[in-house]
This record gives structure tokens, C-alpha cells and sequence, in this order.
């Protein structure tokens, strides 16, 4: 896993740390002795959050204990490779916990296999937090996860809402964390290739990207007319002017 970096390729893997070092301090994510568990997925984020998060401990002069959870769901083809998956996390002192569960999705009705599947995962991985008293689920989600899931509300559902950086849940027995939040896709597929990760996940055929992809283009669009647009979209969610609303 380890490989030679240039001095530029090793500023920018500096960078993409320190950003999500920033993101981690500026909503408050960890404290000193939190437990973290990381939902693992098998992509390139979710490996790259929970090695980003292992190496920040290195340069604190406070400590986290880190866990990563991968939910297997028997009655879905979707597949990683757990062999590796338990290498990298013992190479990062991290403790790897491995949930068996089943969609049931013969029984999901009109809801769509994607959603039932995506639900059901959640709701073992909020189980094992609570059974292990871990108090905070980090995520994998970037910016551009943010921007689409924006656009996303805003065209089906008629809201202005995304994906918090920080949430609490459950009458904050929970706390959900994205440290990812300021970074961009393309600097996490950058920051992926460099430090050598590859998707695990074997794709599930009953995943369903219509809707992002769609509102993906959408902002590729904007993006086309002010390269900015994707940032100044995300930082849109902080500055609503009320008073020129409808």
C-alpha cells in the first residue's frame, strides 16, 4: 500500500487531510477520547475517510478510538472484498466489525430494492453503534454528494435540505458526521489514486443513480458557466436571504 510520492502529489495529499481536518474542527465532530465508527461501503471514500481519520490521530495531542463497520446483506449481489478490507483496517489500528443482515426485499412493496437495502443497512449500523456505545457514525459523503442531494430535494420534494456535516440523532444518543463535507469528488477520486485504494464493491444491479445523475449534470452545467458554481452552490446552504424569498 505504500508508494513513493512526489513533492506536489505529497502537498496535496497534505491538503486533502488538512481540509477534512478543518471540516472535523469546525463543526465540532470529534473530541478527545470519542469512540468513531466509520460506515465502510467498500468505495473509494469510505476507505479513504477511515485511513484519513487513523492518520490524523498521529498529529494530535489528543486521541480517538476508531472503529469501521461493514453491513453484508445476504439477499442483495453486492461484494467486497473483506480479506482486504480486514488487512487495511489492522494496518490501521483500527478494529473492523463485519454485520450479517437481510434486505427482505420480497417484502419492501413498492419501494425501490436501492432504498429498502440503503435503509435496512443504516438501521444495523445504528444498532451496532448502540450496542457497542459508540456515540459517533462517520460517513463518507463530500461536497459534491452535498451539492446533488441538494439539487435532488429541491426539484422532487420542493425542500431546501442536503446532508449535514454534523447531525444529532436519536435525542443525541448519536452523533452522524461527514468529515468529508469541504472536499470535492474529484479530489477524493485524486486522493484515492494516489494513496492506491480501488473499489472493493462489486456493483449491486439493483442500484439506482437516475435521479444524481441527472441532478449531476444539472451542476456539471452551472459548472460550465462559473467553474465556481459547484462551491458557491454548497456555500448557498449558509447564506439563505429570507427577506427575498417568496
Amino acid at each position: 500500500m505504500l508508494k513513493k510520492h512526489t513533492k506536489q502529489e505529497q502537498a496535496f495529499i497534505q491538503k486533502v487531510r488538512q481540509t477534512a481536518g478543518k471540516a472535523i474542527n469546525q463543526y465540532q465532530m470529534i473530541e478527545a477520547d470519542d469512540k468513531v465508527m466509520v460506515a465502510v461501503s467498500g468505495g473509494k471514500d469510505s476507505l479513504a475517510l477511515l485511513e484519513i481519520l487513523s492518520n490524523r490521530r498521529k498529529g494530535l495531542p489528543i486521541d480517538y478510538e476508531l472503529h469501521a463497520a461493514h453491513i453484508i446483506t445476504e439477499d442483495v449481489p453486492y461484494q467486497i472484498d473483506v480479506d482486504w478490507l480486514q488487512s487495511f483496517c489492522t494496518e490501521l489500528n483500527v478494529t473492523l466489525h463485519l454485520v450479517t443482515t437481510r434486505a427482505n426485499l420480497e417484502t419492501a412493496g413498492k419501494k425501490k430494492p436501492c432504498f429498502a437495502c440503503s435503509r435496512n443497512r443504516r438501521k444495523e449500523l445504528f444498532k451496532l453503534t448502540h450496542s457497542l456505545g459508540i456515540k459517533t457514525l462517520a460517513f463518507g459523503h463530500h461536497l459534491d454528494d452535498a451539492v446533488e442531494t441538494l439539487v435532488m430535494n429541491m426539484a422532487q420534494h420542493a425542500n431546501i435540505s442536503s446532508i449535514p456535516a454534523s447531525l444529532n440523532m436519536f435525542e443525541n444518543k448519536l452523533k452522524v458526521i461527514r468529515p468529508l463535507t469541504l472536499l470535492t469528488n474529484e479530489e477524493m477520486k485524486n486522493y484515492a489514486t494516489l494513496q492506491g485504494f480501488q473499489s472493493l464493491k462489486r456493483e449491486c444491479p439493483y442500484e439506482d443513480h437516475t435521479i444524481r445523475l441527472k441532478a449531476r449534470r444539472i451542476i456539471d452545467q452551472m459548472t460550465s458557466i462559473n467553474p465556481k458554481a459547484r462551491i458557491n452552490i454548497f456555500n448557498s446552504m449558509k447564506k439563505i436571504d429570507f427577506e427575498y424569498l417568496p
